[in-house]
């Protein structure tokens, strides 16, 4: 299925829930990109026991979509200076959840509980922001359905699926704030800022 060998399937069919994705997603140390920037397919982060937060969403989405969901993944775009961030979607009930790849405390997994994907984006608002405070979050993106990569192999690419990110970059993507908002942000605390740099894997 999808080009996954038995033990590959094994592996994604232990997980029954999303937040069992989430948990798995957890243990696999962040990935630095030492040796230059990666885009790794699900069957590269099986392998090499790795991820960033790109590479988690995709390997969420295919995890979720073998438990009857959609492949969805969306973008989180940030100001030119600051990182954007990638998510796998789910739906539980009609609302709306999230897994996340991240190295820190915040930017984490969403439970199921909201109505639109603009309320769950706007949950991220206030932990995204720079080591100097600044709120850098502004649009977030329509849902991507990776399925539509199904033909180019992307479950099991031996190559970085550069086209992937590079796509979810181009789709179109909705304003959280207005200029005026953004002129009247407030740089999050000390304490905030503090407590963003908690992280979970030493580089």
């Amino acid at each position: 299925m999808f080009g996954l060998n038995n033990q590959e399937l094994a592996q994604f069919r232990r997980f029954k829930t999303p937040k069992e994705v989430q948990d798995f997603l957890n243990t696999l140390p962040i990935n630095f990109e030492r040796q230059g920037e990666t885009c790794f397919s699900p069957r590269q982060v099986l392998s090499k026991r790795t991820c960033h937060c790109m590479e988690g969403a995709m390997l969420a989405a295919l995890a979720l979509r073998l438990q009857g969901h959609k492949p969805l993944v969306m973008d989180l775009k940030s100001v030119w200076h600051d990182d954007d961030h990638v998510v796998a979607l789910f739906k539980k009930r009609g609302l709306w959840g999230a897994i996340s790849k991240t190295n820190h405390a915040v930017l984490r997994y969403r439970e199921p509980i909201y109505k639109t994907l603009r309320e769950l984006a706007m949950s991220y608002f206030h932990e995204y922001f720079t080591n100097d405070g600044v709120k850098t979050l502004r649009s977030y993106s329509r849902p991507v359905n990776l399925a539509r990569f199904d033909k180019q192999g992307w479950v099991t690419s031996a190559t970085n699926l550069w086209y992937i990110p590079r796509f979810l970059d181009k789709v179109k993507h909705y304003p959280l704030l207005s200029r005026e908002m953004v002129k009247n942000l407030r740089r999050a605390d000390k304490i905030e800022i503090t407590a963003g740099k908690l992280v979970e894997w030493k580089k």
